[in-house]
């Protein structure tokens, strides 16, 4: 059994480390957290002139024909350096998206752009209720009126959305007993008439946003997917988004191992280096297994998305249930190895732990993916 990567994908992540490591130093992550947009025109048009931005698009949309296996290794190296900016809203929930249940016509209009880096999308899911099911669609609606449609709702924690040129928004179009039915989803653009947005505070400093929508007209030629179908679309997108935020956080658990291991040879108490005590090489140990288990059963649920999409779900709930704790083990961890430094602002493993707790809850939690587990085994 060969679980190892093929030649091209190895050359995409020795290509990514390489420019990662020159291009995005943890002074450029710290300067992104602190700037009003979160990223800067040069890293975003340096992305598109390597083929990033279109790596999983088609051809016939000026992409490079990439699998969504390929852009997970892409994504994991990208985890590693804590890549700041609009990539994973574009690409994975925007692009994507678009790629799947877009029109001809929308696909011609969006696509090439997302892949010259002329576009930002993102994906407005969830709202007040921060739910990541069916249900939680309900404030957002939309009405037909005449051949338009005018939204009306607020939604909340919209990656980018200060930044973005479009929203794709999932919106409750009909009532009914199952929530899955009466789901529609909208491209709308992010400066039109009544949309507005606040960038929220969190924790990991990652540009989430509320939006509002207050009598947001949009054409017909808006809907993206079949209207009341919309729940397979977002359905879709969060399966992919949470395989691929797997990804990233093994790329950020890798780093977190690397510096403690770093760390622990060169801190020296007692008389001798502190990875010589047993407690210590035990905590590294454990980092190591960890990362290693997350590697593989994220990396099963990114073949399972890219191979087998409509097959995926219960692979990519199992992955996101061992890796957000994975993570946030593995950071723990190192904060017991680092003492107190580790702590303080001045060093960058905090930069990885915030990230670890933001990806924790983006796409749902350990508890409620080991409950779409369970009802995938039948309980």
């Amino acid at each position: 059994m060969d679980l190892g990567l093929n030649e091209s994908q190895q050359m995409i992540k020795t290509g990514a480390r390489d420019f990662l490591d020159r291009e995005c130093p943890h002074t450029y992550v710290r300067a992104m957290e602190e700037d009003e947009r979160g990223y800067t025109q040069d890293m975003w048009k340096k992305l598109a002139d390597i083929g990033w931005l279109g790596l999983a698009l088609p051809e016939q949309y000026q992409g490079t024909s990439g699998s969504f296996l390929d852009l997970c290794v892409l994504l994991e190296e990208m985890g590693r350096a804590l890549l700041p900016g609009p990539f994973f809203s574009t690409v994975v929930l925007g692009g994507l998206s678009i790629l799947d249940a877009g029109s001809d016509a929308q696909k011609q209009e969006f696509l090439p752009k997302i892949a010259n880096g002329e576009l930002i999308l993102t994906f407005a899911i969830t709202e007040p209720s921060a739910r990541w099911d069916a249900s939680g669609i309900k404030d957002v609606k939309a009405t037909k009126q005449g051949d338009r449609w005018v939204i009306n709702g607020t939604k909340l924690f919209v990656p980018n959305a200060s930044v973005a040129d479009y929203l794709l928004v999932a919106a409750r179009t009909r009532q009914g007993q199952d929530p899955k039915q009466g789901i529609t989803c909208f491209i709308v653009p992010a400066k039109a008439q009544g949309v507005s947005q606040t960038l929220l505070k969190t924790i990991a400093s990652d540009r989430q946003s509320e939006v509002t929508f207050k009598n947001v007209t949009v054409p017909a030629s808006a809907v993206l997917g079949q209207v009341d179908g919309g729940w397979a679309v977002v359905e879709r997108a969060i399966d992919r988004a949470s395989a691929a935020t797997c990804c990233l956080m093994v790329g950020g658990a890798q780093r977190v191992i690397e510096m403690t291991v770093d760390y622990a040879k060169q801190r020296v108490q007692f008389g001798r280096p502190i990875g010589s005590f047993q407690a210590i090489q035990h905590h590294c140990a454990n980092m190591a297994v960890d990362v290693e288990g997350a590697r593989y059963i994220a990396y099963q649920a990114a073949w399972k998305v890219s191979e087998e999409p409509a097959a995926a779900a219960k692979e990519v709930a199992m992955a996101k249930a061992w890796c957000n704790e994975a993570y946030r083990r593995v950071c723990a961890l190192a904060h017991q190895c680092h003492g107190a430094i580790g702590f303080t602002k001045e060093h960058n493993l905090q930069l990885y732990t915030r990230r670890a707790k933001g990806a924790e809850l983006m796409y749902g939690d350990a508890d409620y993916h080991r409950e779409l587990v369970a009802q995938s085994i039948g309980l």
